[in-house]
């Protein structure tokens, strides 16, 4: 019989308000409450693993022996086609220690226009959500989302967070950074990983 998390308090392990704020909104008609790793003042652990998977598990066990709760983490990132899928599981280091992010758009921007990839066919981009649900009896679920699209410069808007303000998602005008956060909550890569969780368990 499958695990249950609805009326349940959980741990999200990020330390990420936006991140955190997406959680929120998607899990609350679920009857679900979610604080995050942050808030609870944990420390974030080291991201090792060279996957999606590998990084999720790791923020999950580590926010669930911490905390005592059920714990979800993602482990999300952009994979850039003409970069060879790159920045991919190092999304997050390429804006550096401060977490820089209009630093790590340009970086994307100068290894594409290094490329070449001046035209949008060439600019295809997807984002990658993996979710690692742990239980404090050690159980491990795993769910995976993506988003496709591509990305434009400079870039625009100032509702997201991350490689947001660059990324246009496949069938839109708008950047993520532009749409409404309902509407980006509806389509994006996170989303469509708790999509899976929620048929799963709420």
């Amino acid at each position: 019989m499958s695990r249950k998390l609805g009326g349940r308090k959980i741990v999200i392990a990020t330390h990420n308000r936006g991140k955190l704020a997406e959680f929120a909104a998607l899990l609350k008609p679920h009857g679900v409450a979610a604080v995050s790793a942050g808030e609870l003042g944990l420390v974030e652990p080291a991201e090792t693993e060279e996957s999606f998977a590998g990084n999720a598990r790791i923020k999950a066990k580590a926010a669930g022996r911490a905390s005592g709760l059920v714990a979800i983490a993602d482990d999300s990132g952009l994979c850039v086609a003409a970069l060879d899928g790159a920045p991919g599981v190092h999304t997050a280091d390429w804006a550096g220690p401060e977490r820089d992010w209009s630093r790590a758009m340009r970086l994307v921007e100068e290894k594409l226009q290094a490329k070449g990839a001046t035209a949008q066919e060439q600019r295809r981009a997807t984002f990658m959500c993996t979710l690692c649900v742990v239980w404090p009896d050690g159980e491990e679920r795993f769910y995976e989302g993506r988003c496709s699209g591509h990305l434009v410069w400079p870039p625009r808007g100032t509702l997201g967070h991350g490689y947001d303000p660059m990324f246009v998602p496949e069938g839109h005008a708008l950047t993520f950074a532009e749409l409404a956060p309902a509407e980006k909550n509806r389509i994006s890569h996170r989303a469509r990983a708790l999509e899976a969780l929620a048929r799963d368990l709420l």
